[in-house]
């Protein structure tokens, strides 16, 4: 058998394998919460292994923001750990896939539950305390007052209190080559602290494809597509626990810009 013919087999099975893990989680989704409706704001967390972390997380999600009702949902991208337990005892809804499939794929199926559960706006945060939760009025706030469809964090606008040097120059370096492909004018595009209108995540979700590194696909996809987009100043914080799950400073800045590049290409 030809190597091609090998090759897309085995696509073809690990996407059967992926659908059949989504539809698994759905089911105990549906059975778990038969009647569930979502707010009109969404916190959306997915998280992998933050048993440390995500508990303090959920506990900052205000109940309300701009005069709105806030719900936390929590997509567990499988692990070993507690996470999930954690995030159930503190209220949060979950979504727990019982393997891991990477961050793109658990954001897709949160998107995916806010635009069905009938949630007007969705707020994403990282799961290792580096967003604070109690910043999300001001997030939401250009979405309220329909000003933006897509707000982005900025820590360069706002406070960055971390230590890494080359994660800092890659946040530049981002923004920078995210501005020439789009034209836009930004200056953090790789930040996971954002909210959205779920009319734009309605949009653009089917179009998303990538297992990883999806912050980049998704402002891209919006932009290229004609959404407002803009940056509010937050504070951005060590991780709270744990270890990263992103890789090496290089590994990471090489897969994020082809991500960008080859979103541009197909968005072009």
């Amino acid at each position: 058998m030809a190597s091609g013919n090998v090759s897309d087999r085995n696509a073809e099975r690990l996407v059967s394998l992926k659908q059949l893990t989504l539809g698994l989680a759905q089911k105990d989704f549906d059975e778990r919460y038969p009647d569930q409706g979502l707010s009109p704001v969404v916190a959306l967390i997915c998280a992998y292994e933050e048993e440390d972390c995500i508990g303090d997380v959920v506990k900052r999600i205000p109940s309300e923001a701009c005069g709105l009702r806030v719900s936390t949902l929590v997509v567990v991208d499988g692990g070993d750990d507690g996470t999930a337990r954690v995030a159930r005892d503190l209220g949060a809804v979950t979504f727990e896939l019982p393997v891991n499939l990477g961050h793109g794929v658990a954001l897709r199926a949160g998107y995916r539950l806010c635009v069905a559960g009938g949630a007007d706006y969705v707020v994403t945060l990282d799961a290792d305390g580096q967003n604070d939760p109690g910043e999300i009025p001001t997030m939401l706030a250009p979405l309220v007052d329909d000003e933006a469809d897509f707000v982005v964090g900025s820590r360069r606008l706002g406070i960055d209190q971390t230590s890494d040097g080359y994660r800092k120059l890659g946040v530049v370096f981002f923004a920078t080559l995210m501005n020439a492909l789009t034209g836009a004018r930004l200056t953090d595009t790789s930040n996971g602290f954002r909210a959205l209108r779920t009319s734009l995540l309605a949009d653009v979700v089917d179009r998303l494809e990538q297992d990883q590194y999806q912050t980049s696909e998704l402002l891209v996809t919006a932009l290229k597509r004609g959404w407002r987009v803009t940056e509010c100043p937050t504070v951005w914080y060590e991780r709270a626990a744990g270890e990263t799950k992103k890789g090496g400073n290089l590994f990471y800045g090489f897969r994020y810009a082809k991500v960008m590049l080859r979103t541009w290409w197909r968005e072009r």
